[in-house]
């Protein structure tokens, strides 16, 4: 079909090397170093895919009764929390350890993925190489990628007349998604491909071929929204010199080397969080009843929208803010205790602290703190937030109702955005989006590639909770 891109004629070699399968252990025992032979990242998806599906078939018929735990009411009515229940193959979240990307840490892929100097911070490219792969590439296989998402980066006018429809008081995350939305129309591949009657063995290429013209377009679109929010509607082009990372900070606006490599981390440390938070597990659960991976990713950015969720990284800096304007930057540590206990006692929480299921510092916070050391050690925020990450621990440790005190991601992002001069906090969580598209299409093409059913769990009324208590509790 003609939207397929020609597969590379490019000799396909698989390396050898067995990848660190004694530290990552079985989860990962086909995460190898990638040879260089070979460019072209559809080819090697095209040789794993059916490993991989053999693979599933065999857990299925060998292991598919075997029991994962039981479900309690508990569990029903505190939002699936504890319960396993999907399979999400990109990213594992430990409690106590946090995120691995196809069984790599963060500091890992801070090691071992492609970046652009020496030390540098790793290229979103080679994440998203890493993610649907399972091998860690080299940095032609990287610049092949890279220069193939500035391939796919155009965005049709209507697109930006769509977000123009939009008054300019509409939330950055309203006008993002509206954005999206309208990238669909007559763009989406995998549409015209299940109209057409494609079989479903080959539903994961059009979605592929979505996938990455959608990771492609979405820094165009949210770069489109800050400037035309915050800027005049001054816009910047893409400049085809730069990487994925790179690039989005230069369509906002920002051409310091630092804040381009800032971006690369942020993005690559936002882009997967496993499968069961929101925006991940929307996208794979309107993805499942076929939907294309715009509509898909659209309703995922909804989701992120929320307070509880992606919104909170803009509600940090706020607070942090209204910290420095009550108190000063200068603020004692018996000072911040007091504002910390004074915004508990008036039934809000302090943002960026806590999580669903980390039990200990975000490592995604640390490689931020890491960042701040190196580039900005003397900035007044960034010495706030460490005094915040001195005293709010052990607050929320002697109040007793957290079972995590720790800061997340969100506790330092905004600070460090803020420095390099992005201090439009409503505009964060767009940000968060277009990182967290990397993770949800990688996952949406193995989706299709192993056939995922459509996710359909059983609901209950409070009616059958509590008679089937009865039945339990007599019996």
């Amino acid at each position: 079909m003609v939207f397929f891109r020609t597969v590379s004629a490019l000799a396909r070699l698989r390396s050898s090397a067995s990848a660190h399968q004694s530290t990552l252990g079985n989860s990962v025992r086909w995460l190898q170093m990638q040879s260089s032979s070979d460019l072209d990242l559809h080819s090697h998806l095209k040789e794993l895919i059916p490993e991989q599906q053999e693979r599933l078939k065999k857990l299925k018929a060998e292991h598919g009764k075997v029991q994962l735990g039981n479900i309690t009411v508990d569990m029903v009515i505190g939002g699936m929390r504890g319960m396993t229940g999907l399979l999400w193959e990109t990213s594992l979240l430990d409690p106590d350890e946090g995120i691995r990307f196809r069984g790599l840490s963060i500091p890992e892929c801070q090691k071992l993925l492609p970046a652009v100097k020496p030390g540098g911070e790793p290229l979103p490219e080679g994440l998203l190489w890493l993610l649907l792969t399972g091998k860690v590439p080299s940095k032609e296989q990287v610049d092949a990628l890279s220069s193939e998402l500035r391939g796919r980066a155009t965005v049709p006018d209507y697109v930006y007349k769509a977000i123009d429809a939009l008054p300019l008081t509409a939330h950055p995350m309203t006008q993002f998604a509206t954005g999206v939305m309208a990238l669909q129309v007559v763009q989406s591949e995998f549409q015209k491909a299940y109209e057409k009657g494609i079989h479903k063995s080959k539903y994961w290429e059009p979605t592929y071929e979505d996938s990455l013209s959608l990771i492609a377009r979405v820094p165009l679109v949210a770069a489109y929204v800050y400037r035309r929010i915050y800027k005049g509607s001054q816009f910047i082009p893409v400049d085809d010199s730069l990487d994925y990372g790179g690039n989005f900070s230069h369509m906002l606006g920002f051409d310091d080397p630092k804040m381009h490599e800032l971006m690369r981390l942020y993005v690559t440390i936002h882009s997967d969080h496993e499968g069961g938070n929101v925006s991940a597990h929307t996208g794979h659960l309107v993805a499942s009843a076929l939907s294309d991976p715009y509509l898909s990713f659209a309703a995922a950015l909804n989701g992120l929208a929320g307070p509880l969720h992606g919104l909170a990284n803009q509600e940090v800096l706020l607070w942090i803010k209204s910290v420095v304007d009550e108190c000063g930057e200068n603020i004692s540590t018996e000072q911040l205790k007091e504002y910390v206990w004074k915004t508990l006692n008036s039934g809000k929480v302090v943002p960026g602290f806590g999580h669903g299921v980390l039990r200990k510092t975000d490592p995604r916070y640390t490689c931020q703190r890491e960042f701040a050391l190196k580039h900005l050690p003397d900035d007044p925020l960034f010495q706030l937030v460490s005094k915040l990450y001195e005293v709010v621990p052990p607050i929320l440790t002697e109040l007793g109702k957290v079972k995590n005190p720790w800061p997340n991601v969100d506790a330092h992002s905004g600070v460090l955005l803020n420095y390099f001069g992005l201090s439009e906090a409503r505009y964060y969580t767009v940000l968060f989006g277009v990182s967290r598209s990397i993770g949800i299409c990688s996952q949406l093409i193995w989706d299709r590639a192993l056939g995922l059913p459509l996710e359909r769990p059983k609901s209950v009324t409070m009616d059958w909770l509590e008679n089937h208590c009865r039945k339990v509790s007599s019996s």
